[in-house]
């Protein structure tokens, strides 16, 4: 398309031809040519159909030109001209720097142009296309939780029997007693690394584990099937990235049945019961009291009130405390030590923690000392959960079992584990049967005792343990209970990573990076014009 005597265009308002020409006569480095075509139908339906349109492109984005081809902007010189062709409208246009040695071009800088150009061209079409993409993304974003839920809560419940993963892993355990350097997987040698994998394939042949793999491998092809075209690769589950957790779990448990290792399988535990206290006094009626209390407790459980509703209903807290009400006090120790809608404050969770303890509340004790315990002040900590104890809150009896076995922070004693875990378990607290059943059973750290292994397991099982039901359907197997026991816990392991790779990240075409990486990026691509929610 001529534009007076000839049909160049460039960044100035005209172009003198023969200076042009003389200009690129005369320049010693290289000189780039570049055809950017459209179908007719795109060009005539955006008006990319006359010379104009496209030198207004060019100008828009010449700074990102010059970068994609490595060229300082301010030495970026060009010249193009628009040919009306029938069937494929297009540029051609000329390339080079003021600077002879600079300027390089390469597939990715040649797709950058391109990305540049056509997502101009069709920003409107695109924008479109992406709402509707969203709108169907979403919803099978929703349908795909409630599938993978219900396929991990079946994996959560089941038992693994399989004497191959047992035989390995005895392999694995076997083999980790010659590793000096640490003990994971990206510093084993090859033949250690073989055999992790072989115990994660084995796990996938397990009929939930294969099930829920096959749910999540077609929830990512329809979820990816809406940005990208090339089909995805189905890998064995021990060759997909998001699973390589697993593999870490599966030397851990090795080691720890090498160690001999005592576990606790207690993931589930609710160990926090809300108090009902039936007492206070002061000016306003305990019924009244009562109702407060809810009314704030429901204040700060509802994550769409407005912050300023939540800080009436700590200072409604703190009244009730004042008046003698003493579950206030423990209420807020768990608001200001969970960020209960309100930033966390360790100092403040204590303090209220330990004015509800010394006024004797058992829950109150425990919870302090289980605080204490995770802030590294283990005498206190335990201090705490010994009174809870004495005053036979059965979660302080079960966990102070847990650390004298364990030997961990306090020094090992065995004879006191067994008294508060018995202890526990008579006030039934499943977890502690199911653990004085193991200990007896394994016949370890006290002697074995199949009679009192079966009547703890049973009270366990009774309600609802898997972990003891499992025990008790094989405690006249020939096997390693602390193998079987391994396996299946590797198959929970697996159902959690399902459970948090269930769904792929908001981002479709899935890029993971770093918090702080992913702001500079935004930042950055902010100051580039764009914006925070756009499909660049």
């Amino acid at each position: 398309e001529r534009r007076g005597d000839h049909g160049l265009f460039g960044s100035a308002p005209a172009v003198d031809l023969n200076g042009a020409m003389q200009e690129l006569e005369q320049h010693q480095g290289n000189v780039w040519t570049i055809i950017y075509s459209l179908r007719r139908e795109d060009a005539a339906r955006l008006g990319y159909d006359n010379a104009d349109s496209w030198r207004g492109l060019l100008l828009q984005h010449q700074a990102a030109l010059a970068d994609a081809m490595k060229i300082p902007v301010e030495q970026f010189r060009w010249y193009a001209a628009f040919h009306d062709e029938a069937t494929h409208p297009h540029i051609h246009m000329m390339v080079w720097s003021d600077g002879p040695k600079q300027g390089w071009l390469t597939r990715d800088g040649i797709a950058a142009m391109r990305s540049k150009l056509t997502n101009t061209i069709f920003r409107d079409e695109l924008e479109n296309l992406y709402q509707r993409k969203d709108i169907s993304y979403k919803a099978l974003l929703k349908e795909s939780k409630a599938a993978m839920r219900k396929l991990v809560e079946q994996m959560s419940l089941s038992v693994c029997a399989s004497p191959a993963i047992e035989q390995k892993l005895a392999e694995l355990s076997e083999q980790l007693g010659a590793v000096t350097g640490k003990k994971q997987y990206g510093y084993l040698r090859r033949p250690l690394k073989e055999l992790v994998d072989s115990i994660v394939d084995e796990l996938a042949k397990q009929p939930e584990v294969a099930g829920c793999y096959e749910a999540w491998n077609q929830i990512r092809d329809e979820l990816e099937g809406y940005y990208k075209q090339s089909r995805r690769e189905h890998l064995p589950l021990s060759m997909q990235k998001e699973f390589r957790a697993i593999k870490n779990i599966v030397i851990r448990e090795a080691e720890n049945i090498r160690l001999g290792t005592f576990t606790f399988e207690d993931e589930e535990m609710q160990d926090e019961r809300e108090p009902e206290p039936t007492t206070g006094s002061g000016s306003r009626s305990v019924y009244r009291q009562a109702a407060s209390y809810r009314q704030a407790k429901d204040v700060l459980n509802d994550p769409d009130l407005p912050r300023e509703e939540k800080q009436q209903a700590v200072s409604e807290l703190e009244r009730l405390w004042e008046e003698g009400y003493t579950v206030a006090a423990h209420l807020l120790g768990k608001v200001w030590r969970d960020g209960i809608q309100l930033p966390q404050d360790m100092a403040k969770s204590e303090l209220w923690f330990r004015r509800s303890a010394d006024a004797g509340n058992d829950y109150s004790q425990y919870a302090l000392g289980k605080l204490l315990l995770g802030l590294g002040r283990t005498d206190e900590g335990v201090g705490w959960l010994t009174k809870a104890a004495d005053q036979g809150y059965q979660f302080a009896q079960y966990r102070l079992g847990k650390i004298y076995l364990a030997g961990e922070l306090v020094e090992k004693d065995v004879a006191k584990a067994v008294e508060y875990l018995t202890a526990a378990a008579e006030r039934q607290n499943q977890f502690a049967q199911y653990t004085l059943g193991k200990l007896y059973l394994q016949g370890k750290e006290v002697p074995a005792d199949r009679e009192a292994a079966f009547y703890w397991l049973t009270q366990a099982a009774q309600q609802g343990n898997q972990y003891a039901q499992f025990f008790l359907e094989r405690m006249d197997t020939l096997r390693s209970p602390s193998l079987m026991l391994g396996a299946t816990r590797l198959l929970h392991h697996l159902g959690n990573i399902f459970r948090q790779n269930s769904v792929p990240p908001s981002n479709p075409q899935g890029i993971r990076i770093d918090s702080k990486r992913r702001k500079k990026l935004m930042e950055k691509k902010m100051a580039m014009g764009h914006k925070a929610d756009d499909h660049e």
